[in-house]
């Protein structure tokens, strides 16, 4: 079947029932997206920009969002896609939209309109995956309708995974939720291929950024005997064995030269193809031209949606990162390498956001997941390199780190009309701001694009901790701090800045919580947010938690494994805070630290009743 361009008008949304496809003189979708968020038609929302790209190449693309997880019906209101169902969890891990690290129920998932918690239910994507098949039983047109799950959940769990809410070694999610295929990464690439080949009716085996699960076949083991990982069943059951995994995915993932991997599971063989290519500029360019309406659906009314409140003044300028902190998912799931938009590109979309009718003249943020990488790049790009992190222990030489692009942009995006501020919110790396510094690049930031207070993520400052981390050591980040506030003097701005840090990372002990919070009494400062660890899959920090073992060094590294351990911990980082007064006492005697225990300015807790 030949397709037609469709242009849709800028004010149209995705159809989400059969009364806006009867709209368009549609009689059925070629795909419908099932997504656990609301639908807010805005690309920083994943279904929604898989959505308008799918109807740019042509398809007649369907929505359904948020749907009851409980209802059948719900996965029947658009009828049956006809070349398949792509499923999604939405922008979150559904298991941590929903739950704490001490696993107590959250009060509102910000994803969903008023924070509606029970609409997204735990294991998202199986669960949808599981009603879609429900849902349509018999084989439209005599044919099975292929199922392709993709998202941030599917993604970081391509390959067998630990799982921090049972304690266990799980199989790729492609076994467990019984999809057909699955995507990973920003999928636009991936998903245009699958979509093309379904229409062609040829198949889905070897695309690049997707998982497949095959018959095992040892040939395809001996063929590609560098890509080999141990079985899951060993995995599953030897530490050892898990955490060399992780290590041989890691370093794939930060290697310009990606491999094929397989891995047998029981009688089967999961096949994880290397990721797709990073978009060139250019087409990133388009992804974000698309007609997006920018806001939510019709449908929810007057419904607030906190995090479409968070971005909806937000632009992206990049994708990509390569500080590949241990903890973090952003390189396992965009990849290391940055790729820009064009400053044409941005400034467009900075001038479409000043005819909104309830845009008041900021931009809240202008960044990506890190914000000053925009415009930066390796030297040696095609060049073989397994170096996890451009940054840490200090920074490649190999790195282009000129900040001209952004400044540049900044520059630019504020001589637009209707633009007051332009703000910088997203992640900023405190160490590459540095080496930045020399073209003015902290200057410009404190003058014109902080409002008030500037959020750094330093974790933390104890020298072991930090390595596990694979983040800056301390210096930089008390260098930073001076220089920024230096900044701002001269340019006669009082700016706060506001630090981030963890709580019961792996090598993380209750001394480093306490060098940690007396440095936070000397600083008079009192945490507003504290996070604690969660060991997102296919992250080293995730390995360590469940092995104790650091993947890429093979080194022993403690872990505050039980809910005791990690509650002592969060209550040192919150013990201005009299609610964690018990807890930090507790922490205190149970490191042989009770000096700390009194009313004295050296002191971090007062004594108990």
């Amino acid at each position: 079947m030949r397709l037609q361009r469709i242009n849709p008008q800028p004010s149209t949304f995705l159809p989400v029932s059969r009364a806006e496809m009867q709209a368009r003189g549609w009689n059925e979708c070629d795909i419908i997206l099932v997504t656990g968020d609301a639908y807010v038609d805005h690309p920083s929302f994943g279904a929604a920009l898989i959505g308008r790209w799918l109807e740019h190449l042509g398809y007649k693309v369907g929505l359904i969002a948020a749907p009851d997880p409980k209802s059948v019906d719900a996965f029947r209101v658009l009828g049956p896609p006809r070349l398949f169902w792509g499923v999604t969890a939405g922008n979150l891990d559904s298991q941590l939209a929903r739950l704490t690290v001490m696993r107590k129920r959250r009060r509102d998932d910000p994803y969903l309109p008023e924070g509606q918690g029970d609409l997204r239910p735990p294991n998202a994507t199986i669960v949808y995956v599981t009603r879609v098949r429900q849902a349509f039983k018999e084989p439209a047109a005599g044919k099975r309708i292929p199922v392709i799950i993709g998202g941030i959940e599917a993604s970081l769990r391509r390959f067998p995974y630990y799982d921090y809410w049972t304690d266990s070694v799980k199989r790729s999610l492609l076994f467990d939720s019984k999809a057909d295929l699955l995507v990973y990464g920003m999928a636009e690439q991936a998903i245009a291929e699958v979509a093309a080949r379904l229409n062609r009716g040829t198949s889905l085996s070897g695309i690049h950024g997707t998982a497949e699960i095959k018959k095992m076949n040892p040939e395809v083991r001996s063929q590609n005997p560098e890509s080999s990982l141990p079985s899951f069943e060993t995995v599953a059951t030897d530490k050892t064995a898990f955490s060399r995994m992780t290590r041989e995915i890691l370093l794939d993932t930060a290697s310009a030269e990606h491999h094929t991997f397989v891995q047998n599971c029981g009688d089967r063989t999961l096949v994880v193809h290397p990721p797709a290519p990073p978009l060139p500029p250019d087409a990133l360019d388009i992804h974000y031209a698309l007609p997006f309406t920018r806001r939510p659906h019709p449908s929810y009314g007057k419904a607030r949606i906190a995090a479409y409140e968070m971005i909806k003044d937000s632009i992206t300028t990049h994708r990509g990162c390569y500080g590949s902190c241990a903890f973090c998912a952003i390189a396992a799931h965009q990849g290391k390498t940055i790729v820009s938009r064009s400053r044409a590109s941005i400034l467009a979309e900075v001038r479409s956001l000043t005819s909104s009718r309830d845009f008041h003249g900021t931009v809240s943020d202008l960044g990506g997941p890190t914000a000053n990488m925009y415009g930066t790049r390796c030297r040696r790009a095609e060049a073989p390199c397994r170096r996890p992190s451009c940054l840490t222990p200090d920074l490649c030489p190999n790195l282009e780190t000129d900040p001209s692009a952004q400044l540049e942009l900044w520059r630019a995006a504020r001589q637009i009309p209707g633009i007051k501020h332009v703000f910088v919110t997203s992640g900023l790396r405190f160490d590459l701001a540095l080496a930045q510094e020399s073209r003015g690049y902290i200057t410009e930031l404190a003058e014109h694009h902080v409002c008030g207070r500037l959020k750094i993520a330093p974790e933390h400052i104890a020298a072991g901790v930090l390595r596990r981390m694979r983040k800056p050591a301390d210096a930089s980040r008390q260098q930073f701090i001076t220089r920024f506030r230096e900044a701002s003097r001269r340019v006669g701005k009082p700016q706060k800045v506001v630090e981030y840090f963890i709580s019961g990372h792996p090598g993380c002990t209750l001394k480093d919580m306490i060098e940690l919070a007396l440095h936070l009494k000397r600083e008079h400062i009192r945490p507003e947010q504290v996070q604690d660890f969660y060991p997102a899959p296919l992250t080293a920090a995730a390995a360590m938690f469940h092995t104790g073992t650091d993947p890429l060094t093979a080194e022993p590294v403690y872990v505050a494994r039980t809910d005791n351990e990690k509650a002592l911990q969060r209550a040192l980082l919150l013990c201005h805070d009299p609610t964690f007064h018990r807890k930090a006492r507790e922490a205190l005697r149970s490191a042989g630290r009770e000096d700390l225990i009194g009313r004295g300015p050296n002191h971090l807790v007062p004594p108990g009743p």
